[in-house]
């Protein structure tokens, strides 16, 4: 019998950890090539790590709830055969997401282990072009972890990059102060989906000076033309039911089309907006572990009837921690809605990097001035929060009317597909 180290492989271009959510196997278990040894949580996607041998779990390392680091050992295998000690880091295979496979390796982890320094490989390429030590940097990102916007700031002269408003190194932070538990109190660790989303809200919150508008829509005539393609649907014997996220998303597109530059995300190192040429709706789906985002990619080329299967899919995919990769990330834009349990209006905080997100809340009938008539009329709120660096209060406010317009003039949607 001989000893297996089997290391964490790569999890996806520039990710250099992850979080252990769970592990499903434990010292002693025998495992099978292939069989799920844990589940890791990137920044991006959870996944699960399969093992490349079959053999008998020695030692797992770490506990959940651990970083686990790209390139360090995850799981001790006693394995057949006489073969000596290895490191399976590098030639394991990639871990998979929940039915999909993430991106190719990242190409500068050597590095990483070797001067326990967390990077990019983008920003390691952008200090060595410059002949700067990582070592001498701190980090502002994760765990310490460098970032572009680090190098950036050495390079002019080792103070905080210009504009660039940056999180205290996770070591430079004053403790916070203890909070005592009494007998009848829980502890409930932050872990998993719910400790990324506290740590991308907090790197939000804090890079991006966040303002709202918020105005309300008439959508009797929504919901009436809603109804009308339902019951056409129906008619001819297909089962699609189109809510109203299809046409919330066609509205925002039609709007993004005429204010582009909300259809972006901001690129903190250059102080750079990258307005996309792509329109890739995020959407927020409430989860059984917290709130992501799942993407509709290319959007823009979706009729109602494919936009409804395709969120709906989404949405179920997201609750069954089964989406990929792809769906996760490359999103330009971010509608947030809950329903009819939306209230009044809320301040959605930005999905980062892009520059603005649109909460959608409660339909419901209520009085409304029609012609100097007080009617009752389907209505319900938008509220919009952007980036302040690079949005004004005037342009978000025309947006929202931009999208108004055609919640409320549903009819008008069929020419903006045209």
């Amino acid at each position: 019998m001989a000893t297996f180290e089997f290391k964490l492989p790569d999890l996806g271009e520039g990710v250099m950890e992850g979080e252990l959510v769970k592990w499903h196997v434990k010292a002693g278990d025998v495992v099978k090539e292939d069989q799920v040894l844990a589940e890791v949580m990137t920044d991006k996607a959870t996944v699960t790590v399969p093992s490349p041998k079959a053999g008998r779990v020695v030692q797992t390392h770490g506990k959940e709830g651990d970083i686990a680091k790209v390139h360090h050992p995850l799981v001790t295998l006693e394995i057949e055969g006489a073969a000596p000690v290895q490191a399976a880091g590098h030639g394991a295979p990639a871990p998979a997401t929940q039915a999909a496979a993430p991106a190719q390796a990242a190409s500068a982890a050597a590095p990483a282990q070797a001067t326990k320094v967390l990077a990019t490989p983008v920003t390691r390429r952008m200090a060595r072009e410059h002949g700067l030590d990582l070592t001498t940097i701190s980090g502002s990102g994760p765990q310490g972890r460098v970032t572009k916007a680090d190098v950036v700031a050495a390079l002019e002269g080792g103070g905080e990059p210009k504009n660039v408003v940056v999180a205290a190194p996770a070591q430079a932070r004053p403790a916070a102060p203890s909070v005592a538990t009494g007998r009848s109190d829980e502890r409930v660790p932050l872990r998993g989906l719910r400790k990324k989303i506290a740590e991308k809200m907090v790197r939000s919150k804090f890079t991006m000076p966040h303002f709202a508008f918020v105005e309300e829509v008439d959508a009797t005539e929504l919901v009436a033309l809603r109804a009308r393609l339902n019951a056409q649907l129906a008619a001819v014997g297909d089962n699609t039911k189109i809510n109203y996220l299809p046409f919330i998303i066609k509205a925002t597109i039609a709007a993004l089309k005429r204010f582009p530059h909300l259809n972006a995300n901001f690129d903190e190192a250059a102080q750079e907006l990258v307005v996309r040429g792509e329109y890739n709706i995020g959407m927020a789906v409430a989860t059984p572990d917290g709130l992501t985002v799942a993407v509709v990619k290319d959007a823009d080329r979706l009729t109602l009837a494919e936009l409804a299967r395709e969120t709906s899919r989404l949405g179920v995919a997201a609750r069954d921690r089964k989406l990929k990769m792809e769906e996760l990330t490359g999103g330009t834009f971010t509608i947030t809605s809950l329903g009819q349990t939306g209230g009044l209006f809320a301040t959605p905080i930005i999905n980062h990097p892009e520059v603005g997100i649109m909460g959608v809340h409660k339909l419901k009938k209520r009085p409304a001035v029609v012609k100097d008539q007080v009617v009752i009329r389907d209505m319900m709120n938008l509220s919009l929060s952007c980036d302040h660096r690079v949005i004004d209060g005037s342009v978000a406010a025309e947006f929202v009317y931009e999208v108004i317009k055609y919640l409320e003039k549903p009819d008008m949607l069929f020419l903006a597909m045209s």
